[in-house]
């Protein structure tokens, strides 16, 4: 059936056939023609942000849940500019987005209109790819291969630039034949290079298997799991790929680098075969990277073959879907149980046990991650923002799926914890939603409050409180002489007082007698809530490995060296 209609209109028809139910983002004047079509018939639901940023990662939160590309908008100028910090997360953590802008007329660009900027310029670097719409006619076949480009392969965001008058052009379009949402193709791996893997791992003596964020983003942590039972691979995950064995496995020897098991990061120092799946060796990850694995070949299984060789050569790169490489490798394998290398494992784990101080201590950090696991559940989705907090859950939070674990990895953004949790919750509304958040972490968002407010999404956000940029002192105590600039608040912020002003529920652990109550009443009670946990700001989060050292050097050696210096 052929229908007049704008190509505002049209962009909204085309989001329903690519399946979109919710989008995200704050309106403004060269996106008001898509947002009158929003107030039309249509089953998507808009969801007001209070920030473009936090839009973003709302938008975020539900692809993050979901596997699949979620819709954020913003407007021209300032609205586009304020989603560039989402993106550029989005990209470093490979999260499909699709991203739409507004933009001014096209007869007014390059006049340096109001609220003019070159987006697509902007986003360049930090998008899989962007594009700039001339016409309404192009919108038919472009937002469709947006979404075919942002879930397929390694996937990543999308910016769609969209000016004022196209939004505006009238069009005639046969409303049954608009593209739908293609099914995501995975690359299949070379039959040979597989069996070259299962040979390098049955001659191998030491090896380790190295899981990264792409085994979670193509859903291969089961197949993870059977290959390394297989083979008995000892196996490693990064912070992107926390939960893909769960966390009390017997072959799960923890999270390695600079804030990794220093037990963890021995093995691998031992190791003489590194089978890196779906990771990039990022530095946080190896360390200085020739001292990283020294003895080890290395296969590197990844979905993007610029991974291979840009830090660490393999002796076999396999360019592959990560669930699809697995499967076939876990088939391909010979069944070892390698007693010897595990009882190794074993004893390098008992030399350098995990210490999580005071873990029973319900306001210590390690013992209120601990508490808040068992009244949130194993199906809790967890979010955090980016410091102390961050590497605090990453170690002791009992992960038994990766698919509930979400964090700003590559580009490490505060202020991402909250928004996500709202689009996590948006996702999953029937499951508990769990934000760990640092005080300087939360005020970077912290509008959002008001839209959880509106909301009234199941999200308990956890603040450790410490008065400071708590990962920031850390390494100013630790590198920088102890000289506090700027990583303290003078004056601290009443963060309950805040919430509730936002019409969002305060507990101050900090005011109670009996931490452990408060807690279990904010658990049993639906509806968002803040939970203010007062946080020493000379604690520290340890092991760590100084920047610019080998994984197996503790910070205190550099530390020392630094006080030499």
């Amino acid at each position: 059936m052929k229908l007049k209609m704008t190509g505002a209109q049209l962009i909204v028809q085309l989001l329903e056939a690519q399946d979109v139910e919710l989008v995200t983002g704050i309106p403004g004047g060269a996106l008001l023609p898509l947002y009158e079509a929003l107030g039309g018939d249509t089953r998507i639901r808009h969801v007001l942000a209070r920030h473009e940023q936090g839009a973003g990662f709302i938008a975020q939160g539900l692809a993050r849940v979901s596997g699949r590309a979620a819709v954020c908008l913003g407007t021209s100028g300032p609205g586009a500019t304020n989603l560039v910090t989402a993106i550029a997360d989005a990209k470093l953590d490979s999260v499909p987005l699709v991203c739409i802008t507004g933009q001014v007329p096209q007869h007014l660009i390059g006049t340096d209109a109001f609220q003019e900027v070159k987006t697509t310029h902007i986003v360049e670097t930090i998008t899989k790819a962007n594009f700039m719409v001339r016409s309404a006619a192009e919108l038919i076949d472009l937002i469709p291969e947006a979404f075919r480009i942002a879930e397929t392969g390694r996937p990543g965001p999308v910016l769609i630039d969209v000016p004022k008058d196209v939004q505006r052009e009238t069009i005639e379009v046969d409303t049954t034949r608009l593209p739908r949402r293609a099914a995501r193709i995975a690359e299949a791996p070379d039959a040979i290079a597989i069996t070259m893997a299962a040979e390098l791992i049955a001659q191998a003596r030491k090896p380790v298997l190295y899981l990264g964020g792409g085994v979670i983003k193509s859903g291969g942590w089961m197949a993870a799991r059977e290959l390394a039972e297989r083979a008995s691979l000892p196996t490693t995950t990064t912070l992107m790929a926390l939960g893909a064995l769960p966390s009390d496995h017997a072959l799960n020897i923890g999270m390695l680098g600079m804030h990794g098991a220093h037990s963890a990061n021995r093995i691998i120092d031992e190791c003489d075969l590194l089978i890196a799946v779906g990771a990039r060796f990022d530095d946080r990850a190896t360390g200085r990277v020739d001292a990283f694995a020294p003895h080890a070949r290395v296969i590197h299984i990844d979905a993007d073959r610029r991974e291979f060789g840009k830090i660490r050569k393999p002796a076999l790169a396999i360019e592959a879907d990560a669930r699809l490489a697995l499967e076939a490798l876990r088939d391909a394998v010979r069944a070892d149980a390698r007693p010897q290398w595990l009882a190794r494992t074993r004893q390098i784990q008992g030399e350098h046990p995990c210490e999580w101080h005071e873990q029973h201590e319900v306001r210590s950090p390690y013992g209120l991650i601990r508490t808040v696991a068992k009244l949130a559940g194993e199906d809790a989705v967890i979010t955090t923002d980016v410091g102390q907090h961050q590497m605090w859950v990453a170690q002791a939070y009992p992960f038994q799926r990766p698919d509930r674990w979400l964090t700003s990895g590559g580009l490490g953004t505060m202020g991402f914890g909250l928004p996500a949790a709202i689009g996590a919750a948006l996702m999953q509304p029937d499951v508990p939603v769990v934000c760990f958040t640092g005080d300087g972490s939360l005020l970077m968002n912290v509008q959002e409050f008001a839209t959880l407010a509106d909301l009234q999404c199941n999200v308990k956000i956890v603040l450790l409180d410490n008065a400071s940029l708590g990962m920031v002192r850390q390494q100013q105590h630790l590198f920088h002489r102890r000289r506090y600039v700027a990583s303290s608040f003078e004056r601290p912020t009443e963060f309950c007082s805040v919430a509730r002003a936002f019409g969002i529920p305060a507990l101050d652990l900090g005011a109670s007698s009996d931490a452990l109550a408060i807690l279990e009443e904010a658990f049993a009670t639906p509806g968002p809530a803040l939970i203010r946990v007062p946080v020493h700001a000379d604690r520290q989060v340890m092991p760590m490995v100084a920047p610019g050292c080998s994984n197996v050097e503790l910070v205190y050696v550099a530390a020392k060296r630094e006080v030499v210096q």
